[in-house]
């Protein structure tokens, strides 16, 4: 069995994970990390070729987004769809939700505001964070077969209505997802940051 084989077993036990709440199974994930606004989103819509993320000042990302990237073969896509190859080409890429079973998201807006909405239902109004992922199937046949985390980002000072101690909330939900062994961590950092200064790198070494 290869790696690529491997990959949808995992993206399994991960829903089952996430559904179960079980939090003592090691599964194998890509953690980005990086400090507030370092660049993590432009990071990962790179990798998926969409715009889809949330957007803002502050603290963005406030949940884990498991994010699981999921080729497909177009030809067969479209035979599927329409019985022949020929036929007006539908969409061949879409999202789905975990916590919304059977719903596929073809416009790309749309999953950017459920993960808005998804964030406010968990973690609330006050620019908290949430232990509790999302977990995001990305269809498309321009991806690789890939399953990522995007975590919260590095803040150091609380604003506005922020937890007085959401620099000690975000540190120890990072530290929870990469000092696990089947942890790779893809450490994201601005481009006018020395690397000897970088957050994220820092937390790597950890």
């Amino acid at each position: 069995m290869s790696f690529q084989d491997l990959i949808p077993v995992v993206n399994k036990l991960q829903d089952i994970v996430t559904t179960t709440q079980v939090s003592d199974i090691d599964l194998p994930i890509l953690a980005v990390v990086g400090s507030q606004s370092c660049g993590k989103s432009s990071v990962l819509e790179n990798i998926v070729g969409k715009d889809f993320l949330p957007r803002g000042t502050g603290i963005v990302t406030r949940r884990p987004l498991v994010l699981q990237l999921i080729n497909i073969n177009l030809e067969d896509h479209l035979r599927k769809m329409n019985g022949s190859t020929k036929s007006k080409k539908p969409s061949a890429e879409w999202g789905e939700f975990l916590h919304i079973p059977n719903k596929r998201f073809y416009n790309f807006s749309d999953i950017r505001r459920e993960i808005e909405n998804e964030t406010l239902r968990i973690a609330g109004q006050n620019k908290g964070i949430s232990r509790l992922p999302i977990n995001l199937k990305i269809y498309s046949p321009n991806v690789l077969n890939l399953t990522l985390v995007d975590l919260p980002g590095l803040t150091k000072i609380p604003i506005g209505d922020q937890p007085t101690d959401i620099e000690k909330q975000t540190r120890s939900l990072i530290l929870e997802y990469i000092s696990k062994q089947n942890c790779i961590i893809l450490a994201v950092s601005p481009a006018n940051v020395d690397l000897v200064n970088s957050e994220s790198l820092k937390l790597g070494d950890k």
